[in-house]
């Protein structure tokens, strides 16, 4: 069952694809929904996903996909005309960062070891593209991890170092969408670039905090920053 919101805003998408072929942006949906902050969209968005409606593309940084209609809409979209040849009816252009959520969590063969799924790198030190695809799958011990969704992301940069996180190692990564102040989280800014950082919440405000005294603290509105997991362990090579 969807919410009013949920059922208005995958009517839009699914009548701005039907109409032109193309997908309606970030802006358009939050106008169309007559929201105040884009953040309230990617809330909706993500309830879609985990509801099965849509899901995250992994080759592209911002785009889902259309999966499934409710079956109301499913029967009035069957009797419509298809879009012209060429466009794609299916991307949504404006959603989440990453893409593809990752294949279910499964058990390596080696007792207390847990296979996760690696979705690129994450910056640690200016925000780079948000992470778009899962690109390998390792295992990592289960005792490391609570319960819940993890994910690995490959560290990119020393602004974290401080905090003894080093440019190339692995951080596991627990999916949620909240934090509190004092967590170090993969946080999404601007919809766009994914970074790794400690977040404060001052008042209002939302502040990214490296761990290296090279890099400046950035403090943004807290529509602008999503959470969209936070570290839980760390793994580190040494060595070729």
């Amino acid at each position: 069952m969807l919410t009013k919101k949920q059922h208005e805003l995958l009517l839009f998408i699914n009548d701005r694809i039907m109409e032109t072929g193309v997908s309606p942006s970030f802006d358009e949906m939050k106008d169309a929904l007559d929201l105040r902050s884009k953040s309230g969209i990617h809330r909706l968005i993500t309830a879609l996903e985990e509801r099965g409606f849509i899901r995250r593309l992994p080759n592209r940084a911002r785009a889902l996909e259309v999966v499934r209609l409710p079956d109301e809409m499913a029967a009035a979209n069957a009797a419509a005309p298809a879009p012209a040849r060429g466009f794609s009816p299916s991307v949504v252009d404006g959603g989440f960062k990453n893409a593809a959520r990752p294949k279910p969590t499964t058990v390596s063969p080696v007792v207390g070891m847990v296979e996760l799924p690696v979705l690129g790198r994450i910056a640690a030190g200016t925000p780079i593209e948000a992470i778009q695809h899962e690109v390998d799958r390792i295992p990592a011990p289960g005792v490391l991890m609570g319960s819940g969704e993890h994910f690995i992301l490959e560290v990119q940069g020393e602004s974290m170092i401080n905090a003894g996180i080093h440019d190339g190692d692995l951080a596991i990564i627990k999916r949620c969408d909240d934090a509190i102040s004092g967590d170090i989280v993969v946080a999404l800014v601007d919809e766009e670039e994914a970074t790794l950082k400690q977040l404060r919440k001052k008042g209002a405000s939302i502040a990214l905090e490296a761990a290296n005294p090279a890099y400046e603290t950035r403090i943004y509105g807290p529509d602008r920053v999503s959470v969209q997991g936070k570290l839980v362990a760390l793994m580190r090579r040494y060595g070729s």
